[in-house]
């Protein structure tokens, strides 16, 4: 058994014993909020931390699990435990219809998102105190049988939240460590590359949701129980999603047990300064501690040792990949032939923004294991025509067909696992992963479509053939210009992609490093990609490309080999300036 899942259960049953000991019921209490506190910031975690999308409504689920078990088993007299599945499911199915509007406006991000989930929030407390399910006097659960599994009611209340912590913190754990996670981490960075590279986002970002809400729910039909009395003014409280976000953040959001440390620290300070005769100076001692805390350790407790532990990481020699297995070889692949067999094909492909017209009904070909030169001036549609081509901005019209399968309308993720890899003009890498899980990411979710242990050992070998793999465990911060130029092409390369959408790689490069860069281009020809090669760079274009189409206000003006094409007077004159006469 992997020793982390074995440790959670050796702390809990530890835990378990409590009631048995002896130990006055005030302090069994305490351990229950510790409990109680630590699931709502747990499964809060899940999405907020994990993904970035922060929620001001986490009261909302946690509130209509305290009042699904209030009413069944307050006015309808169910079994309490044959409530907690209910207490479950409501808030998560209220989570995905929620989730599926939402998440599919690109707009509602950031603040926008925290503030919807807090009005969610309102809304769901006037629905039930204006109705049946309250109607305004609450529920009492005074009368609900308490299941034995402990000497005690209170007891058992306690060994039923310590259970569900325990669980909650095992599903933490399991969702950081598994694909979800490491998709939810790069939506957290950047989640339109993150849709680029492979990850589902939509599918990811509703998992967490419904999961997150689930967990939620299981704590407020517990809580339900502990209070007894279940009222809306309580249990929609602002400070309940408030004291979840601090206890979160104090902790650490990135690390999955950082919440359930927030809410232990919290939870004993409150205790520690408000238990004697001066609890009004003690709540402002705690306020302040915890604004020292945020100031100085703006990552929380445990964010703080993983950044730690991350920078001595990386200033480790790192003599070979730690897996004394081979790397895997990349699946068998063309030669760099030209086929003449068109592997991308555009028709009438068409893009505006707002009236303007940034590609003007496009049609060409890229053919099997060609270099195709893009070239044009400064808004002339370029970037426009990658970040369309690989699904990062949704086409106006025209036709998209890549290995004779339509991608047209495709989401990004789906051209990705199609074989379509690309870089961006500014390099765009996920902050807080190192270098070796930026590139691990693409061969897990691209088309290679690697397990994580086979996209770690992928990923060392992209990291070798670009010459970083003595930076595999720095953060991109760390890393020069050049160093995050080559990490977009190793991302792109993880992949193992049939098509390569190179977007100015070369610019901001020492002639010395261009050197460089072009003769890894070439060694990528090699391997067996097709590459669309954008570049300002017109010695390089000369030297690397088989063809040039040149785009001019949206529209091809002129396709062909690279000599006759640069001596074309539409494109001298659109491209490199009209020429001058005496």
């Amino acid at each position: 058994m992997n020793r982390t899942y074995l440790g959670i259960l050796l702390a809990g049953v530890a835990l378990a014993t409590v009631p048995w000991l002896g130990v006055p019921t005030f302090y069994e209490s305490i351990l229950y909020l510790v409990c109680h506190w630590a699931i709502l910031a747990l499964s809060w975690n899940i999405l907020s931390g994990y993904s970035g999308y922060f929620s001001f409504g986490h009261g909302a689920f946690f509130g209509i699990g305290m009042y699904t078990t209030a009413v069944f088993a307050g006015k309808l007299n169910w079994p309490f435990l044959a409530t907690l599945p209910l207490a479950a499911l409501l808030p998560a199915l209220l989570a995905l219809g929620l989730g599926f509007v939402v998440f599919r406006v690109r707009a509602v991000r950031g603040e926008l998102f925290a503030l919807l989930t807090l009005a969610v929030t309102f809304v769901v407390a006037t629905i039930i105190l204006n109705t049946p399910v309250d109607g305004g006097p609450g529920v009492y659960l005074n009368a609900v049988d308490v299941p034995r599994i402990g000497p005690t009611a209170s007891s058992s209340i306690y060994l039923m939240v310590l259970a569900t912590a325990v669980v909650t913190l095992l599903v933490s754990y399991a969702v950081q460590a598994s694909r979800l996670g490491v998709g939810l981490f790069a939506i957290h960075d950047d989640e339109d590359v993150a849709e680029v590279m492979g990850v589902p986002t939509l599918g990811y970002k509703l998992a967490a949701y419904a999961l997150s809400c689930a967990l939620a729910g299981v704590a407020g039909g517990i809580h339900a129980l502990f209070v007894s009395y279940v009222t809306a003014g309580e249990t929609f409280n602002i400070t309940v999603p408030l004291t979840v976000v601090l206890m979160s953040v104090l902790g650490g959001t990135r690390h999955w047990a950082g919440p359930a440390i927030g809410a232990a620290a919290i939870t004993g300070l409150l205790y520690f300064f408000t238990a004697g005769d001066h609890a009004v100076a003690g709540k402002a001692a705690v306020g302040a501690v915890l604004v020292v805390v945020i100031l100085f350790l703006p990552d929380g407790l445990l964010g703080f040792w993983l950044r730690r532990r991350a920078r001595q990481l990386a200033a480790t020699p790192i003599p070979q990949p730690p897996d004394s297995a081979p790397a895997p070889a990349a699946p068998p692949q063309a030669p760099a032939v030209h086929t003449g067999q068109p592997l991308l094909e555009v028709r009438q492909l068409s893009k505006a923004f707002r009236g303007v017209q940034a590609l003007d009904r496009v049609t060409l070909q890229v053919r099997q294991g060609e270099i195709l030169g893009l070239l044009g001036p400064n808004g002339s549609g370029k970037s426009t025509f990658i970040n369309v081509v690989s699904g990062h901005y949704p086409l106006s019209g025209g036709e998209i067909v890549f290995g004779g399968q339509s991608l047209t309308g495709a989401p990004p993720h789906r051209v990705a696992r199609a074989g379509i890899a690309r870089t961006y003009q500014i390099p765009r890498p996920f902050q807080h992963l190192s270098v070796l899980q930026n590139v691990a990411l693409p061969a897990m979710f691209g088309g290679a479509a690697l397990d994580q242990r086979g996209a770690e050992r992928e990923a060392w070998k992209w990291l070798e053939f670009t010459g970083l793999q003595a930076r595999a465990h720095a953060l991109p911060e760390d890393l020069n210009l050049h160093q995050r130029k080559f990490l977009e092409l190793a991302r792109a390369l993880a992949s193992r992609p049939r098509l390569v959408l190179l977007d100015e790689v070369l610019s901001g490069l020492t002639p010395a490093e261009i050197d460089g860069a072009i003769d890894l281009i070439r060694r990528i020809q090699a391997q067996g990609s097709t590459i669309v090669f954008v570049e300002h760079v017109m010695r390089a274009v000369m030297a690397l490309t088989d063809r040039i189409v040149v785009l001019n206000h949206g529209k091809l003006i002129a396709q062909g080999l690279a000599n006759d094409v640069m001596q074309d007077s539409g494109v001298v004159s659109a491209y490199l300036g009209k020429p001058a006469h005496a």
